[in-house]
């Protein structure tokens, strides 16, 4: 991927919210025809998946699933975007 790529976001980022907390679901293309994910929250934390997904359907659904599955709190960090001295938020 060249310095200038400009990503393609895909139409299925959207806002997700649990709990009385929002994250945005971010999908955006590689450049060779894989998609990327990303969670960001409210405070511009992000979190990134090292994977490349096939679809965006399928960026999206893993996604969902891990909000699901670890809930929303593991993807809304500090408003300072520091962390605490074990790696949590």
């Amino acid at each position: 991927m060249s310095d200038d790529y400009e990503p393609e976001m895909s139409t299925l980022c959207q806002t997700l919210t649990a709990d009385g907390k929002s994250v945005e679901i971010l999908i955006y293309s590689d450049g060779e025809g894989k998609w990327l994910l990303e969670i960001e929250d409210e405070h511009e934390n992000s979190t990134c998946w090292d994977d490349v997904f096939e679809t965006e359907a399928a960026a999206l659904a893993e996604a969902k699933a891990a909000i699901a599955e670890e809930g929303i709190d593991t993807f809304v960090g500090p408003v300072d975007g520091i962390g605490n001295d074990d790696g949590s938020w």
